[in-house]
């Protein structure tokens, strides 16, 4: 019930006023990539309306204000004249899930994960205005999202979520941008809002393409993208044809259990982050943020991240992403995280995707009595599957398919987890855009 909801509210946008899809007047503004269909598109070929004017770096604009590569295409959905200058994005997914994990640890649910996105702008002399809305029905799911094997992060009930995923909140991002022209090749911008996303990591994986058709969030969620929502961040930077820089001023506790409203916002951390993009298809960023306190489970421990990450989409159907982060708890240890994952779009309608991913763990046993308690385990995740995409007119597509994950890790965990923990999921995905 909750998928035909989401579905029916994505419709219901249709009958607005709708500029003429041609890929010609699209841009890289602020847009989820997450649910693309790259495998026919000739993005060399594409161009930028006046109304809609692409990343000052000319690369694509990922979550927050990370960038993409400019070959990971310009975001297809509906397009609205608002009158004037103004013009509208609206996009959205909903997507039926259905996930089983083997093992002691492991558990069988049917769930729903969405996002709905609009996204306005309009140019002014010297520079351009955008604003921003992004909304998710997951808080309709439990507190405790669903399962995901080996994954940490948040808690549901006071109790820390092991082996889930938590749900996002209803509100993922209501911010603003303002860019101006500062010389030639040369504007500022300043980004922020009372939920946003601060210069610190990669693009977060539902709005990269070489995640958009896996179902699952990354064990490593938590070590690369876990600020994606933030109460509370201000970003100011520079950007020149071909690189970008920033830095942020956020808030740096992890969102609470209370997922329906919106947090009090604070600015006690910062981070930077440095973007450059040689070519259409190659992105890479070196980010380091000093966040306080992030984790309820963790009081009086800061953070210190660092992350760096390569991103490579061919335009004609392959994107790739290769990334490393390194967590050091402040006072702590460093835990560090590895991520690699691929999506090739064979055809328009065929899809194979893959996700690799090694971490180092201290939070699978939170029991004080456990002798496992607190110790860090280096876990791998190999996961692959296929896609089936299906268009469904002029505003939207269906995505079937499934994927299957295997683990590796070490001996001392076949009590908790079994000698061979397994995950499988099937799913069917509705996007509104095409």
């Amino acid at each position: 019930m909750k998928f035909a909801l989401l579905a029916g509210a994505a419709a219901a946008l249709v009958p607005l006023p709708v500029l003429a899809q041609d890929h010609t007047t699209m841009d890289h503004s602020s847009m989820d990539h997450a649910s693309m269909d790259h495998g026919t598109m000739d993005h060399s070929a594409m161009g930028h309306s006046a109304m809609m004017a692409p990343n000052p770096s000319g690369a694509a604009e990922g979550s927050g204000t990370a960038l993409l590569p400019a070959a990971e295409g310009m975001m297809p959905g509906i397009h609205i004249d608002l009158g004037g200058e103004w013009r509208a994005m609206a996009h959205g997914y909903g997507w039926l899930v259905h996930s089983e994990q083997t093992g002691p640890r492991g558990d069988d649910l049917t769930y729903v994960q969405s996002m709905a996105m609009l996204m306005a702008e309009r140019p002014f002399d010297g520079g351009r205005v955008q604003l921003r809305t992004m909304l998710s029905a997951e808080p309709l799911m439990s507190a405790r999202g669903y399962p995901n094997l080996f994954a940490t992060g948040e808690t549901a009930d006071g109790e820390p979520l092991v082996d889930r995923q938590h749900p996002h909140d209803l509100f993922m991002e209501l911010a603003a941008r303002v860019d101006l022209d500062l010389a030639d090749n040369l504007t500022g911008f300043v980004y922020g809002g009372p939920v946003g996303e601060p210069a610190l990591g990669p693009s977060a994986f539902m709005h990269r393409a070489s995640a958009r058709l896996n179902p699952e969030a990354p064990i490593t969620h938590h070590w690369f993208d876990s600020t994606h929502i933030t109460y509370g961040v201000v970003t100011a930077g520079l950007a020149g044809r071909g690189w970008q820089l920033e830095a942020s001023a956020f808030r740096g506790a992890e969102p609470d259990e209370e997922r329906w409203g919106i947090e009090t916002p604070k600015l006690n951390s910062w981070s930077v982050r440095a973007s450059l993009a040689p070519s259409d298809n190659w992105l890479m960023q070196a980010s380091f943020g000093r966040i306080e306190q992030p984790e309820a489970l963790h009081p009086g421990e800061d953070e210190a991240r660092t992350t760096a990450s390569v991103q490579y989409n061919s335009g004609k159907g392959l994107s790739a992403l290769a990334a490393f982060s390194a967590k050091n708890r402040v006072p702590g240890d460093t835990l560090t995280a590895w991520l690699g994952e691929v999506n090739w779009d064979i055809t328009e309608r065929h899809s194979l995707f893959g996700r690799v991913e090694n971490v180092l763990n201290d939070e699978l046993f939170h029991d004080h009595d456990d002798p496992l308690h607190d110790q860090a385990f280096r876990i791998t995740k190999l996961q692959a599957g296929y896609a089936y995409t299906l268009p469904l007119g002029d505003a939207f597509s269906l995505a079937l398919g499934g994927s299957a994950a295997a683990f590796l890790k070490p001996s001392a965990l076949d009590a908790a987890y079994g000698e061979n923990p397994m995950g499988y999921t099937l799913f069917a995905k509705l996007s509104l855009g095409r």
